[in-house]
């Protein structure tokens, strides 16, 4: 084992531009632990309406994320790669985070500059596992601004919409973009340095082979 640094790879992008399963993708085929910061931003939420905290009052939301037991876990995920969990008091709400209800609060949650501020504490723990296909909005920009691994997804806004509704969810994307890219602490932007990849005519594979292309080529070189 090297004395160097684990390898970071920030997957940046808006929403329903396929950061997920390309991340997923590019971890298992790299052999790298996959991170979904999106899922603890979600993990917050559900907490925040479990405690019955006012997603509307940051105030609260600080005081909740300052306080919370919680623990990171990485696992063997079912499609071959490992995933980094963020546990509450030893319990990962998988199903929980997924609900419309957990959906709905987690705009307001993330915003809060005390919530995002502790995230990137948290989130680069997970360095700790090894090296890492991080997937979010701000990790390029805010988490891991060292990395020399940047890639920012994106698809024209009819196409994402059209996934999601595939995936049978009803979202205002354009409303989602203008949250996030105003957002006053970390917006989504693209970070310097970034490869920009438009998705909108490409499939899962080709968009995952593109990436993986990129970063043996530039791991051989390094």
């Amino acid at each position: 084992m090297s004395l160097k640094q684990p390898i970071v790879i920030a997957i940046d992008g808006t929403s329903a531009s396929g950061k997920s399963t390309n991340s997923k993708l590019v971890a298992k085929a790299l052999g790298f632990v996959y991170v979904d910061t999106g899922a603890m931003y979600r993990t917050l939420a559900w907490h925040c309406l479990q405690k019955r905290v006012d997603v509307d009052d940051a105030k609260a939301i600080a005081v909740l994320c300052r306080s919370w037991k919680t623990s990171l876990e990485c696992v063997e995920a079912k499609d071959g790669y490992r995933a980094v969990h963020l546990l509450v008091e030893g319990y990962f709400p998988e199903r929980e985070i997924r609900t419309p209800e957990t959906a709905g609060a987690v705009a307001q949650v993330a915003a809060v500059p005390k919530v995002r501020e502790w995230m990137k504490k948290k989130q680069r723990e997970c360095i700790q596992f090894g090296n890492l296909v991080m997937e979010g909005r701000d990790i390029g920009t805010n988490v891991f601004p060292e990395t020399d691994f940047k890639f920012y997804l994106d698809a024209k806004l009819e196409e994402r919409t059209a996934r999601r509704t595939a995936d049978g969810v009803r979202e205002n994307l354009a409303a989602r973009d203008q949250r996030d890219s105003q957002r006053a602490t970390a917006p989504l932007m693209i970070a310097l340095g970034a490869r920009v990849i438009d998705n909108s005519k490409l499939s899962s594979a080709e968009t995952s082979g593109l990436l993986i292309a990129n970063i043996k080529q530039r791991l051989s070189l390094a």
